[in-house]
Order: C-alpha cells, then sequence, then structure tokens
C-alpha cells in the first residue's frame, strides 16, 4: 500500500485547489514567504504525524513542521518539503495527581491553555502573545509570563511525544530517549523530529496579579533607561519589567493630559505574588524613577493574564507585515541608550513596537539546548501593511539591531529572528555542538528540515 493511503488528513500537493491557503494560510506574519513546499499534510492526529513521515520517505521529501505558524520568517514553509501541519493538535488534559498539563502543539498558551488551567487553579509560563500555539514557543526556549521568576518554560517540560525522522513515535524524558529530551527544550526548528505533545509541570496559579504602568515622553528615555539598568539587577524577580516605544495611542494619561503623538516611552511592570498588598509593594520599587513628575500618566491595580492578552493583541494585530530582529545584551546604559534611540525615534508606522525588556540577574540554567541569555532583551517589531516597504524595514531593523549585537551583544532568542537577513548566536557553542551530534544520530538523512538560514555555515556564530 502506498504511504499516501494511510494518511487520514488533508493531503495538498502543489498546484492543487486549496494549496495557496494550506501553504501560508495559518502564517501570522502578513510577509509571506517565496518558498513553495511539495505537499502540505494537514494532519488528523498524532498518528498522522507518522503516516506523513512514511509518506515523505517514500517520496524523499523533506519533512517541515507548523504548529501555531507565529515564525516571523515562516520556518515551515520550505521548498519540496512536505509541510506537516499540526494546527489539529490542540487537545488538552491535566493529571490531578501530579499536577502536569499534556496539550498539543497547536494550543494557544493564552486564549486555550492559561484559562483551562485557570479554572482548576494552576498556571504556567505561557507566551505573552495570544495567539501563539505552544509548539514553536516551547521549543525555542519560551519567554513568558513571570519568566524572571519561574524561568523559561521549557524547564517546566516533563516530557515530549515525539515522531522521529524514521517515523518511529515514542516518549522523551530525563530517563528515557533523553537526547530527544534535552534538544527539546531550545532547539527550536533544529529540532530532529516532530513533537505530537508536550507535558508541563503547571504551578499554584498566584493569588494575585498586578500591574505598574507609567507613560513617559521619548526625550526621557535616556535618563529612564540608566534608571533602570541600576535598579534591574536587584528588583525582585517577581516583577518583569518591560519598557516600550510605542505609537499606539490607548497609553495611560492624566485627565486633562493630551497624548503629544508620535512615539513614547511605555513603562509596562507586571507582578505574581501571594497577595495584592505584596504585589503592590513589590511595585513600589518602580515608583523611585528620575523623571517621576514629567510622566504622562499613570496606573496601576489588579490584572489577569486575560487582560494584558488584550493589550498584546493590539500590539500585535493579525493582517500586517512584519519585520522583527533581538538580541540579547549586557551593554551599560550609556552604550545601549543611544542604540535604542536610534530605533525608537525612526518608528513611523502606527503599530511598530521596540522594547527593553529587563532580565537580570542571570542564572546558571539547567542541562539544556537553550544556553544563550544575557541582562537586557532588546527586540524591535516594525509592523506595516506595504509590500512595497519589505526591503525597507527588513534592512532598518536587522541594521539597527546589528549595532547592538556589535558592543555588549551576546547573542539572540529564537523567538524573535529571520536568520535569512541576520544571523547570531542562538546557543552554546558546546551546546550547539551536542545538538548537531543528536541531529545526525537522530537523523542522519537530514530529513527534518532544521533552521532557515542564508548561510549554514555562519549559522550560531557570533555576530
Amino acid at each position: 500500500m502506498s504511504a499516501a493511503a494511510e494518511v487520514r488528513g488533508r493531503l495538498t500537493l502543489r498546484g492543487e485547489p486549496g494549496y495557496e491557503q494550506a501553504r501560508v494560510g495559518r502564517v501570522f506574519n502578513a510577509r509571506k514567504p517565496d518558498r513553495y513546499p511539495a505537499a502540505v499534510l494537514e494532519v488528523a492526529d498524532a498518528e498522522d504525524v507518522v503516516a506523513g513521515v512514511r509518506l515523505a520517505i517514500e517520496r524523499g521529501w523533506a519533512v517541515s513542521v507548523r504548529s501555531g505558524g507565529h515564525s516571523w520568517a515562516a520556518w515551515s514553509v520550505r521548498d519540496e518539503a512536505l509541510l506537516l501541519d499540526l494546527g489539529a493538535l490542540r487537545a488538552i488534559e491535566y493529571d490531578d495527581a501530579t499536577g502536569v498539563v499534556s496539550a498539543g502543539p497547536a494550543t494557544m498558551g493564552a486564549l486555550e491553555l492559561a484559562p483551562f488551567l485557570t479554572e482548576r487553579g494552576r498556571a504556567f509560563p505561557g507566551g505573552h502573545c495570544a495567539t501563539v500555539g505552544i509548539g514553536g514557543y516551547l521549543l525555542q526556549g519560551g519567554q513568558g509570563w513571570n519568566g524572571r521568576a519561574r524561568g523559561w518554560a521549557c524547564e517546566s517540560i516533563v516530557a515530549v511525544d515525539v515522531v522521529t525522522a524514521d517515523g518511529e513515535h515514542l516518549r522523551a524524558d530525563a530517563r528515557q530517549n533523553s537526547d530527544l529530551y534535552w534538544a527539546a527544550r531550545g532547539a527550536g526548528p533544529g529540532f530532529p523530529g516532530i513533537v505530537t505533545r508536550f507535558h508541563l509541570q503547571t504551578y499554584e496559579a498566584p493569588k494575585a496579579m498586578w500591574h505598574d504602568t507609567w507613560s513617559f515622553h521619548l526625550d526621557d528615555a535616556e535618563a529612564v533607561i540608566h534608571w533602570l539598568h541600576e535598579v534591574l539587577p536587584a528588583l525582585d524577580p517577581r516583577v518583569e519589567p518591560v519598557m516600550a516605544a510605542t505609537r499606539l495611542p490607548d497609553i495611560p494619561l492624566y485627565e486633562g493630559v493630551e497624548h503629544p503623538g508620535g512615539t513614547v516611552l511605555l513603562l509596562h511592570a507586571t507582578c505574581m505574588a501571594d497577595s495584592d498588598d505584596e504585589a503592590e509593594a513589590l511595585l513600589a520599587a518602580l515608583g523611585t524613577c528620575p523623571v517621576l513628575g514629567r510622566e504622562l500618566g499613570h496606573v496601576t491595580g489588579p490584572t489577569t493574564v486575560a487582560e494584558e492578552s488584550v493589550a498584546q493583541t493590539a500590539q500585535n494585530p493579525e493582517g500586517h507585515r512584519y519585520a522583527v530582529d533581538c538580541a540579547w545584551t549586557n551593554a551599560s546604559a550609556d552604550v545601549l541608550a543611544p542604540l535604542l534611540l536610534d530605533i525608537w525615534r525612526e518608528l513611523d508606522t502606527d503599530h511598530s513596537f521596540s522594547i527593553w525588556y529587563g532580565w537580570a540577574p542571570t542564572r546558571q540554567l539547567p542541562d539544556m539546548a537553550f544556553s544563550v541569555e544575557g541582562n537586557v532583551y532588546v527586540a524591535t517589531y516594525l509592523i506595516y501593511t506595504d509590500e512595497q516597504d519589505d526591503a525597507l524595514y527588513r534592512s532598518r531593523v536587522h541594521e539597527r539591531t546589528a549595532a547592538i549585537a556589535r558592543d555588549g551583544g551576546v547573542g539572540v532568542y529564537l523567538g524573535d529572528t529571520d536568520f535569512t537577513a541576520r544571523q547570531d548566536r542562538f546557543l552554546d557553542p558546546e551546546h550547539y555542538a551536542r545538538l548537531e551530534q543528536i541531529r545526525a544520530h537522530r537523523d542522519p538523512a537530514g530529513r527534518i528540515a532544521g533552521y532557515l538560514t542564508a548561510d549554514r555555515d555562519g549559522l550560531n556564530v557570533h555576530a
């Protein structure tokens, strides 16, 4: 029997009706790639992934994988490959005895997993953007809510169900197939298999979540950056500070204060704690900013992940084109501030934004593939609608980010990269070498498409 006959999901070959929708319909970035898979299989279930891999082996195709479709570079869309679309794999189950939740890779962290766990008094450090699927998010590391305190989301993976490059369906954890378990926590698209289910340790839901949000003129940016660098190392890890340069009009404004127009600064911190009083007290450290009195507005109080997700959705609209890049940096405020201002002053579309995300102090990470982080995370999202602006915004975001990477930069986070335009280190060199050994052992034929890069020899080379 042909392997195609064993497939139960919708298989669409290039040139057939519905191919274009299957190819890029679930790609979030409206800047669709000019790459064309040989076929797309929208899998029916986990065993259909096995059938898909066997079909790829029979036809001599590589295999690429799509979970949520939020990769800015659309890693899943690869020339002449079989694209396995895992959109149907989103069932969620919870084990009361262990506190472990299992979920399919297309499950949306904020819109599906978070409310499921909230009903059970549990929580998991899901991603900030509401519609991101957990598959790519966890494989890349998982920079999510309460990350400074809880760590990378991938640290809470206790097991993964994996279809290997030769079509075997197996469980990987700390005791069995531990090489795949190690790789699943940080390898991103270089993982040598297809995860069909994640098993995640959950935690008691925090009793309180608060936010503290200040609006500032862009002219005050340098002073605020210097102050943040001073207070960050001693800031309680339950406080998650993000400063965003944004052009959205919906920011806190005092009564009678008008939006100045253009780009403004939004210092937005969240805190998960054991009580409202504790959360408020922890956030009070942000009340020492030296430019207080010149702010445009300030609000603080209880919030929820669901409420925060509404704001994230407003800042990251569907149907727009995105050019994105990022850098981890240990640069001083003296070095970083002018480089950030170069980016922030150039923001010129309604939704474009750029963030300074305080992560310090860094710590010894568990033994897993994920291995690059720094004191501060900088990411810029240029968001626009006209195809004619692709070259402009892509060159701008990568050139400006490269300037940050050159002085104090330590690497990138895979979730906000596009290696077809700019590459940098994303794993510690020893971890990268170990991952390459695992990939060679588990996928000697190179069937899993892996990293999408303009320069394979320059992969994981620090800029």
